[in-house]
């Protein structure tokens, strides 16, 4: 008997970003393979970190298929990882090394009263990293967020103040984050 592995499925992105809290503004065309396991809500979490934590250098990486790759992820020009991103609920053994290997860690976590769950089990383990900051995202706009998604979507990220808006020139889609966890003084 011959299995034949489910393929990912490609989504183009044209992602206009003008952060002004950053005063980063650039425009990103991304392409994102979403595993044959992974929902439209995760998807479009990890095109919003993109979005959020935006970068020359940041990249998505195969953290839904290998442990040893973030979502997304910044090498500086050595190959050393300076930002390590994880999307969704991880395991906690899994950020402890990716702290050991990535000078700042974040993981933005959605979910609802699971990503609660998860964080309370866990919050005392995080603690004790030092370079980790966890970002929370309601269920609400997570949910609209997966609506927005598309084989070919051209999309505009928009951050000021603090308020993150996401949307297709139709919709858009208010992002509030809660910091549930933030890096250190000394590891800003």
């Amino acid at each position: 008997m011959i299995s034949m592995a489910i393929k990912a499925t490609i989504f183009k992105a044209n992602l206009q970003i003008a952060d002004m809290d950053r005063h980063y503004y650039q425009d990103h065309a991304l392409t994102l393979a979403r595993h044959p396991s992974e929902t439209d809500e995760r998807l479009m979490v990890r095109l919003l970190a993109f979005a959020v934590y935006a970068h020359e250098y940041l990249e998505f990486g195969q953290g839904m298929t290998m442990e040893e790759e973030a979502d997304l992820w910044q090498k500086d020009l050595t190959g050393a990882i300076e930002l390590w991103i994880d999307v969704g609920t991880p395991d906690e053994k899994l950020i402890r090394k990716a702290c050991g290997r990535a000078r700042q860690v974040i993981v933005v976590c959605y979910g609802g009263r699971t990503a609660d769950i998860w964080y309370a089990q866990n919050s005392s383990q995080f603690a004790r990293q030092k370079n980790l900051a966890v970002i929370n995202l309601p269920p609400e706009s997570t949910r609209a967020l997966a609506a927005l998604a598309q084989r070919n979507m051209q999309l505009q990220c928009t951050v000021q103040d603090g308020q993150l808006w996401l949307g297709d020139g139709k919709v858009s889609v208010l992002v509030e984050r809660t910091v549930l966890k933030e890096f250190s003084e000394t590891d800003k």
